[in-house]
């Protein structure tokens, strides 16, 4: 079993973990730092000096970000795979990938360690979760028309899955159309129990429900729990929620959510390199039809056992949790610290932006988690998603801002109303300096927008008045 040796500038940790199946406890040994000992502002900077200091990085909800001890930790996991591979895997492999689950059980609060598997991302673990729908229809156990809800903010790739599993198999999907802005739970509850309704009409069944924790794009953190019970009581047969952004970013409790179904990127807001996620498949759910898309002669061994191998690949993002736990450790308060501290930050950028641009935020500040939706000044004129992508374009190469843009189509009768909106993410690596940037970034869009706009019209004016005066003397 390897050992982890990190050093992190001027603390040097030594963290011994060992294995003992379900007993193993990582959370109950975290490092018992003093407040001199917690990481410093400079020691953050040196983690993430990789970044591309060029570039107001505030979108770590796309990707996540890595702190330089956990990839020095990957970068030996790999070297320990390239000197020895058959060493590597029969004594390493599956003995650090169990260390892991562990570690994911307990932060996540699952009862059982076979209720978390380890996958590549949150595609994968949708995937899984489909494929198993896909056979309920094909073998008779699912009718035809039976159905899927989801939400209408669902990720789009999840969209693609439930077409290409639920959809080709017979099933129907049902989406809950969630508004933008939003201003309560209570607007999500509501048109969540609609949908359930639609669902239900015609004597078809919900089979299956699919919740999003945080949303990507809007970004709004959803009622899980409240909905989850809606779904019990409603007799709807399966929960699976994809909380592509949750771990390390808002409350994950497997106990207290209740899903079948769990998923979550540890390489956006858990410091992971790519790719890691987990899957968590509740106990008391039928988990025997689950299985890795991709099959391998671990099929049949358990989804935990299969998904631990797949084929010859570099395992080695799924092997150093325990160094992104370190990392986390080493900040006052470990992860519930950095959460609130994001999350307050992210608010405070978020209406720094909006009172300076003169518009609004896209939720309260209790709606949101590390990331928050912040609206763009409409003279900007985005008018569809090909101009939200443009704009994000421009901002990355030509401002050096990276921000993820969002058109929200205007209602019946909205005239002048924002239609586009950023949304910012807040991680440690971030200084206040990035959103300034941001600010000036549109701010400099907006006088160049206008004195074109002005321009224009000095332009129009002219040639209508030349016009004018040719007509006036031919007439004559």
């Amino acid at each position: 079993m390897a050992s982890y040796d990190h050093n992190h500038n001027n603390n040097h940790i030594h963290h011994h973990t060992h294995l003992n199946g379900d007993s193993f406890s990582p959370l109950s040994k975290k490092l018992k730092l003093s407040s001199s000992s917690f990481i410093t502002h400079s020691e953050i900077q040196s983690e993430f000096s990789h970044h591309d200091s060029s570039v107001a990085r505030i979108n770590n909800g796309s990707f996540g970000c890595c702190p330089a001890s956990v990839i020095s930790a990957q970068h030996e996991w790999q070297l320990q795979y390239l000197r020895q591979p058959d060493h590597f895997y029969f004594n390493q492999l599956h003995k650090g990938i169990l260390q892991s689950r562990t570690i994911i059980k307990q932060l996540v609060n699952a009862e059982h360690l076979d209720e978390i598997s380890i996958v590549d991302n949150v595609s994968t673990a949708a995937a899984i979760v489909l494929q198993q729908s896909a056979w309920a229809f094909q073998e008779g156990r699912f009718q035809k028309g039976d159905v899927v809800v989801m939400l209408h903010y669902a990720y789009g790739s999840v969209k693609k899955s439930i077409e290409a599993y639920v959809v080709r198999a017979g099933g129907q999907v049902i989406e809950a159309h969630l508004p933008f802005p939003l201003s309560s739970n209570d607007e999500i509850v509501s048109e969540f129990r609609k949908a359930l309704e639609r669902g239900k009409a015609d004597g078809h069944r919900v089979r299956l429900a699919v919740i999003d924790h945080v949303t990507s794009m809007p970004s709004v953190v959803i009622p899980v729990k409240e909905l989850v019970k809606i779904c019990r009581e409603e007799g709807v047969d399966q929960v699976f929620v994809d909380a592509a952004h949750a771990i390390g970013c808002t409350d994950v409790d497997m106990k207290e959510i209740g899903a079948d179904f769990y998923t979550s990127n540890l390489h956006k807001w858990f410091f992971c390199p790519p790719s890691i996620a987990f899957l968590y498949s509740r106990k008391s759910s039928p988990q025997s039809d689950l299985h890795h898309p991709v099959v391998s002669h671990e099929y049949g061994n358990g989804l935990a056992i299969e998904s631990s191998w797949i084929g010859t690949r570099d395992y080695s993002s799924q092997l150093v949790v325990p160094a992104a736990l370190e990392f986390v450790n080493r900040f006052e308060g470990g992860i519930e610290g950095i959460k609130k501290r994001n999350h307050d930050a992210v608010v405070e950028m978020g209406q720094m932006l909006a009172e300076a641009w003169g518009t609004h935020l896209g939720t309260p500040p209790h709606m949101c988690a590390s990331l928050i939706m912040v609206g763009l000044p409409a003279c900007l004129g985005i008018k569809s998603d090909s101009d939200a992508m443009k704009l994000r374009t421009h901002l990355r190469d030509n401002l050096g801002v990276e921000v993820p843009i969002y058109y929200r189509p205007p209602q019946d009768g909205e005239v002048g109303c924002v239609t586009g909106y950023a949304r910012i993410s807040h991680q440690v690596y971030n200084k206040v300096d990035d959103y300034y940037k941001f600010r000036d970034a549109v701010n400099k869009l907006v006088r160049e927008g206008l004195q074109l706009l002005v321009v224009k019209e000095v332009l129009l004016n002219r040639m209508n008045k030349s016009d004018g005066s040719v007509v006036a003397s031919e007439s004559g």
